[in-house]
């Protein structure tokens, strides 16, 4: 073959490599296309089933938030005895157990609302911790009554977490 026959071969095949290169580049893009809208149509169909589950949970992490701010934990459990150390225990344990309730809740919320849902609850128990060494503490009553005052001068732990809880809550919709 001299250099004339190879120049008319590429001329002629030169049409069909771009209309193969360009049916190449139309097909993948619609086959992407195509699996992003069906990725986007299955996202669509679990958050369906997803939000009302994350709403439960915020509901729950609120309830517990609730459950564990010192004023009602305090009017909801009432000491057995007289001591403080026993009534210390009591309130700890509630608050633990209440919180081992609410663990699987962790998979509907973000990482972040977890991590003040946790700070909230350790602040309280520290909170009863402070409270029962204070000087003026020597029964299970006046523990109350220095864990109520406590609160009068600031806020109490889980007030802020609600708060974030309110704010995340309000972002989903």
């Amino acid at each position: 073959m001299d250099i004339d026959n190879i120049i008319e071969l590429l001329f002629s095949i030169a049409p069909a490599l771009v209309v193969g290169a360009i049916a190449y580049y139309f097909f993948k893009q619609h086959i992407e296309n195509e699996n992003s809208r069906r990725r986007f149509l299955l996202q669509k169909d679990l958050q369906k089933e997803t939000f009302p589950l994350r709403l439960q949970a915020y509901e729950r992490m609120a309830l517990f938030l609730e459950r564990i701010a010192p004023a009602k934990l305090l009017t909801r459990v009432h000491p057995t005895s007289s001591n403080k150390e026993d009534y210390e225990s009591l309130l700890i344990a509630t608050i633990e157990q209440e919180f081992e309730h609410n663990l699987s809740q962790q998979i509907y919320v973000s990482d972040q609302c977890w991590s003040i849902t946790q700070a909230a609850k350790n602040a309280t128990i520290q909170l009863i911790r402070k409270a029962t060494q204070h000087e003026n503490t020597d029964t299970a009553n006046k523990l109350r009554e220095v864990i109520l005052t406590e609160l009068m001068d600031k806020p109490a732990p889980s007030n802020a977490a609600l708060a974030f809880i309110k704010q995340e809550v309000s972002d989903m919709w």
